[in-house]
């Protein structure tokens, strides 16, 4: 007689994460993002309305950050390993940072792939952990450095954005008013709006099969 096929295997297999088929960024967005950019108007607008070129050029951004994020809110979801998540984070790193920009483009591109950096560095170093959790005290130390030190810099806003990642709010009060800004700002600014991200994507979750 042939033995009995275990239960436990069975259980194992049901209670394995379900892989998904998703899409977070390609080519072709990016190219119709670009494409809509350079269509848009940057000159026009009320007194108290942004140009619509620079509104699009935020929208960009957002768009970017959420299809980020939602790597990492599906890690945090156990349907991603911290590898798998490390993995697409790369492949959608290297469509957005390694894009050549055309001439027209790069005055306004340059300066968003400049802050974009520490969405990349915050990701990255959530999934690898071992970050300070304490906001205030990375903020002073961050104050401290010099602004020509952007390797330094870098370092510690990514760890700031790790814990925006990880549930914290941060960080509108800690930026200074736009005449003083500098390098360090530039990046409290973009994980504030990681922050305002995972907000959007606190019920996140995908079913199997569908993609972006």
């Amino acid at each position: 007689m042939a033995p009995r096929k275990k239960k436990e295997s069975a259980s194992a297999q049901e209670e394995a994460p379900m892989k998904l088929f998703y899409i977070f960024y390609s080519q072709e967005r990016w190219d119709n993002w670009i494409n809509s950019l350079r269509e848009a108007d940057f000159e026009g607008g009320d007194d108290d309305d942004m140009p619509e070129g620079y509104q699009l050029l935020n929208g960009f951004n957002q768009d970017i950050c959420i299809e980020v994020l939602k790597i990492i809110k599906l890690y945090q979801n156990n349907r991603f390993s911290k590898e798998e998540s490390m993995n697409k984070l790369i492949e959608v790193e290297e469509i957005i940072m390694e894009q050549e920009v055309g001439e027209d483009m790069i005055e306004l591109i340059a300066p968003m792939h400049f802050q974009l950096l520490v969405l990349f560095a915050s990701a990255k170093k959530y999934l690898e952990g071992g970050y300070d959790e304490d906001i205030k005290a990375l903020v002073k130390k961050g104050r401290s450095i010099d602004e020509e030190n952007t390797e330094e810099l870098l370092a510690i806003a990514a760890e700031i954005g790790a814990n925006v990642i990880n549930g914290k709010s941060c960080c509108g009060r800690y930026i200074k008013d736009s005449e003083d800004m500098g390098v360090f700002d530039e990046w409290l600014i973009q994980i504030e709006t990681m922050n305002e991200a995972m907000g959007t994507l606190k019920n996140f979750d995908e079913e199997a099969g569908e993609v972006s």
